[in-house]
């Protein structure tokens, strides 16, 4: 019998839903009676695709070309992940800032009529011949995946052509998968395939794989860093400011973990599969009792249980006299919280720490990990709206407009223009995450809610593009 692999669609997993509007408690009812059922919208706004994840995944990689085989529209989410690559350099102190290599193809009408093959071939010699990289990332779009132009032929006819650059084609269809996460699968799944290749190479004693997506900041990486090298662990930090060099040496790794809860998942599992490398897959290290969980599930797996308790212990001396000052700002302040899957629910957690109450929950997708994530939420926040969306804000500024929460923590643009206190929870720019990051956010969430005079002057002067009559509607009307 052949071995089923993985195929980098997230629905290919038994129970994930990403279409879901309840509460916290029911959700996790219906969830143990296997209740929860495959939704879909019949109206959707704004979604997250995951050839944006795929590029974001990969861009800060050194002696690297992009090439997006796709219209131009496809690359314009990339500025994000452009910004976080130019002040990425910055922190690390280098002086000559760049901006990734990426080429669009700029599929037309006239490609979708007699395909747009020579375009990628020419558009990948270009490149290479332009600024001889180690690596060719070659991205497949909607548009080149209805064609059905060949980008796996292409890349291996020009690998021939130019041996020294590797050519790693990577399947990002948009429309394979409606979770967004399946983009980061994509990307690794090709990296398994045409450059680490299943090939064995010596282990390297106490070396970690540490997989991070670009919305960690510089300050994350070294709190994270710093954490393991008290667990006498080097750190292999992949794939965010990597090299062709640090990818290699993934197989070398005693153990991997990863800093986002659903960023590198399957491809730890296909790591432990194909090169037995054990993993540790808990929580996103957000909040005193995330980061806790998340710090112990690496000691673990090093075989360190004993010395981490020891440094737990010291943390939270240091810490929680820090914790206790926030608290007395922000006790009972009532929070509406969006973000990626797992930095949503470790967020969720975190305020707890601050004696904030939970009211509402976006998170792109539900399943067993959620699930576990969900029951030790319903113990500490009653009563609060659960909104399975990619993306979706339509039902977002409904929600918020009815629960009227003290404070936003998220991606905040909407409710900023609703004239609540922000906090953007996607921080790739300052520390948000392990023992420090837990006290510089919470010092900017006491700070915002003190000062909230721009969004409320921004809200007395730019109208949500939605009629008064939806903010009546139920949020959850278009599931179906």
């Amino acid at each position: 019998m052949s071995e089923v692999r993985y195929s980098g669609v997230r629905e290919s997993r038994p129970n994930r839903f990403n279409d879901l509007g309840t509460t916290g408690r029911e959700a996790e009812e219906q969830f143990k009676k296997g209740c929860l059922k495959r939704a879909d919208r019949s109206f959707a706004q704004g979604l997250q695709c995951q050839q944006i994840n795929s590029m974001a995944a990969l861009m800060s990689l050194e002696d690297s070309v992009f090439i997006s085989h796709s219209p131009q529209g496809c690359v314009g989410c990339a500025i994000m992940a452009v910004d976080m690559y130019r002040v990425g350099q910055i922190h690390r102190g280098i002086k000559q800032v760049k901006n990734p290599r990426l080429l669009v193809t700029n599929i037309d009408q006239k490609s979708v009529v007699f395909g747009g093959e020579e375009k990628l071939r020419a558009a990948v010699k270009k490149a290479v011949e332009r600024y001889h990289p180690k690596l060719a990332f070659i991205y497949a779009s909607c548009a080149s995946g209805i064609i059905g132009d060949d980008i796996d032929a292409i890349a291996a006819d020009l690998q021939t052509e130019y041996p020294d650059t590797i050519m790693v084609p990577i399947h990002c269809e948009g429309f394979k998968s409606k979770i967004c996460a399946s983009g980061f699968d994509a990307a690794f799944l090709s990296i398994n395939k045409y450059i680490l290749k299943k090939q064995s190479v010596p282990k390297e004693k106490g070396l970690v794989n540490l997989f991070a997506p670009t919305t960690v900041s510089y300050a994350d990486q070294r709190e994270m860093e710093r954490m393991l090298s008290l667990l006498g662990a080097k750190v292999n930090y992949i794939p965010f400011y990597s090299s062709l060099e640090k990818i290699k040496r993934i197989p070398a790794a005693e153990a991997s973990t990863s800093i986002c809860k659903v960023f590198a998942d399957e491809f730890m599992k296909t790591l432990w599969e194909d090169y037995e490398i054990p993993y540790s897959h808990t929580v996103m290290p957000i909040g005193i009792r995330n980061t806790d969980k998340w710090y112990r599930g690496i000691a673990k797996v090093l075989g360190k249980e004993e010395e981490v308790e020891k440094i737990i212990a010291k943390e939270h001396e240091r810490i929680e006299p820090l914790v206790a000052e926030l608290k007395s700002r922000l006790q009972g302040i009532r929070v509406f919280i969006c973000g990626g899957t797992g930095r949503s629910f470790a967020a969720a957690a975190l305020i707890d720490d601050f004696g904030m109450k939970l009211v509402g929950l976006e998170t792109p997708t539900y399943d067993a990990d959620a699930q576990v994530d969900i029951e030790y939420l319903n113990e500490i926040h009653k009563d609060y709206v659960v909104d399975i969306a990619n993306m979706q804000p339509f039902e977002q500024v409904n929600l918020v407009n009815k629960l009227k929460p003290d404070a936003f923590i998220g991606v905040p643009d909407w409710a900023a223009k609703l004239g609540i206190p922000t906090t953007h929870v996607l921080d790739g720019k300052r520390s948000t995450m392990g023992y420090d990051g837990l006290l510089y956010l919470g010092n900017k969430i006491a700070d915002q809610l003190q000062n909230p005079g721009f969004n409320k002057k921004l809200a007395k002067h730019v109208k949500l593009p939605y009629r008064d009559s939806w903010y009546e509607e139920d949020a959850f009307k278009y599931i179906l």
